[in-house]
């Protein structure tokens, strides 16, 4: 079915998932804001400045509720939510202290110390294939790393990864066409930290371990400890949100290096240019859209947006602006000017965008070092994920011998 996508635009159409810049492009020209009645009015800006000026409008637009698609909202407003993601669907004045409350744990020196043990990951999940000559570079190896790594931060069991990454693929993968799923999933993640959380609160606050979930239960804010629906809502946050964005960003890295073998040369030929290709990755296969809710009738680039409306913050969309980025849809792998908005804009940039660009910068130089130059398997065998977080499923690899 031929869709209008300036009126009528859909965001799980298969040509979406596949070819998003090309709608893009096209909705550049034509409606750079455009809009749906699909599941409620809902909007899509695709140009930079327009992303981002809404990013940075805390008064007309709310992050109560930052899914692209709300269960039931086209039959009316939402009432009741299974739980909050605080800092990230919070607003000021909550949203200023949840979020100073964890910036500790994300600095630069924190994540340093992380670099190590991410790199040990690694290496121990390329050990399990690296005497063959076929891998998926997503199943066997993207998905695993920001479960390990959150995990190890927030000081819950690894051996648990399978049943995260679980609920990450049923609410942010599955969960938008099949919101049963995606509660069913959210509950099972609520009792799952309930639990872990008391038997954090038994440990003797001298035997405590120094990691993410000692931080939360011990903090206070105006003399209180956080609320029980705070402290899970954040552990939430922090396990769910971190999974299948860093998993997205590594397999759309590894996906790209194995099908342009020119940037998987001089990858390997200059590696001082990794941090650079990093960013490149970023703004080329952004995966994140998130969303805000329209909080008082305003307008955006002439583009009247009524109370309840909700709008995408199509944030790869605004990477791929010909006004902000010279050949916008041409990856450029030693890019010098990139303001990209992969991590968002604002006060929600994304609060883990360190730990993000670690875990990918270290998951490409353990590949790199580790696998000989490697192609496609099956090009046709390659499957992608859209909506919330886009980013591929599958990636079959080959390699021969080293060269030499």
């Amino acid at each position: 079915m031929s869709l209008d996508w300036t009126s009528d635009f859909d965001i799980f159409d298969e040509r979406y998932v596949e070819d998003p810049a090309g709608v893009w492009s096209e909705l550049r020209e034509h409606c750079p804001i455009a809009r749906t009645e699909r599941r409620g009015p809902t909007f899509m800006p695709v140009r930079y400045d327009d992303i981002a000026a809404i990013a940075h409008d805390v008064t007309h637009f709310s992050s109560r509720d930052i899914g692209v698609i709300t269960p039931g909202r086209e039959h009316g407003p939402i009432t009741t939510t299974l739980l909050e993601a605080p800092p990230i669907t919070s607003d000021p004045p909550l949203h200023t202290w949840a979020r100073r409350l964890l910036l500790p744990a994300f600095s630069p020196g924190a994540i340093d110390k992380m670099t190590p043990i991410t790199r040990q990951i690694a290496d121990e999940l390329i050990d399990r294939f690296a005497a063959g000559s076929t891998a998926d570079a997503a199943v066997d190896y993207a998905q695993h790393i920001p479960a390990r790594v959150i995990a190890h931060m927030l000081g819950i069991p690894p051996e648990d990864e399978d049943t995260f990454t679980g609920w990450a693929v049923q609410i942010l993968q599955e969960g938008f066409l099949d919101f049963t799923k995606a509660a069913d999933a959210t509950r099972e993640v609520i009792g799952y930290f309930r639990a872990r959380l008391a038997e954090r609160r038994d440990v003797p606050p001298d035997a405590r371990p120094d990691d993410l979930m000692t931080l939360l239960i011990e903090a206070e804010i105006d003399g209180e400890p956080l609320t029980e629906r705070h402290l899970i809502g954040s552990c939430f946050l922090l396990l769910i949100a971190g999974i299948d964005t860093t998993w997205s960003s590594i397999g759309a890295s590894l996906w790209h290096l194995a099908a342009k073998p020119g940037d998987q040369a001089r990858l390997r030929a200059e590696p001082e240019l990794l941090p650079t290709a990093v960013e490149e990755f970023l703004r080329f296969y952004s995966p994140v859209t998130m969303a805000r809710v329209v909080t008082e009738d305003t307008e955006v680039g002439g583009c009247p947006m009524r109370t309840g409306d909700k709008v995408l913050m199509t944030f790869p969309a605004a990477n791929r602006d010909p006004e902000i980025f010279e050949r916008p849809d041409e990856f450029v792998i030693d890019r010098a000017r990139n303001r990209h908005l992969a991590f968002g804009s604002g006060i929600h940039r994304c609060l883990g965008s360190n730990l993000a660009r670690m875990e990918l910068q270290v998951a490409l130089e353990a590949w790199l070092s580790r696998v000989p130059p490697f192609e496609l398997a099956d090009p046709d065998a390659v499957t992608w994920n859209g909506g919330q977080v886009r980013g591929p499923r599958r990636v079959p690899v080959r390699w021969g011998a080293w060269p030499g």
